[in-house]
């Protein structure tokens, strides 16, 4: 079984997510209380860094769909960062890149909501 961590950094308007292992079926349901959580508490201004996500799997990918009308109704979003070629691909298979902005950069989607 491999190891799934998320954890979160909260700026002054955006939240940060960091996924870090393997984000199938077993493990979704963590990555779907780190994300009620932030609808909870009103911040929906969010940002997955990716870049120690290993691996994903439809389950994984459910939960960012799941989530996306939620949050983007509450005038915030999600938007993806740093992710490795190999989850990428994964991504761009499905045609995330379309649904969700993709950056190079943590820096580069925090700076995104701030001058939206």
């Amino acid at each position: 079984m491999s190891e799934f961590h998320v954890k979160r950094k909260d700026l002054t308007t955006v939240s940060i997510i960091y996924l870090n292992g393997y984000l199938d079926a077993h493990t979704a349901p963590d990555f779907e209380k780190a994300l009620q959580e932030l609808v909870d508490q009103e911040r929906v201004n969010i940002v997955v860094n990716l870049s120690e996500l290993t691996y994903i799997s439809s389950a994984g990918l459910g939960v960012f769909m799941g989530f996306i009308e939620n949050i983007r109704d509450k005038g915030g979003d999600i938007k993806l960062a740093e992710p490795t070629e190999k989850v990428y691909r994964v991504f761009d298979l499905l045609g995330f890149p379309v649904l969700y902005e993709v950056f190079k950069k943590e820096e580069e989607a925090i700076n995104k909501y701030q001058t939206s």
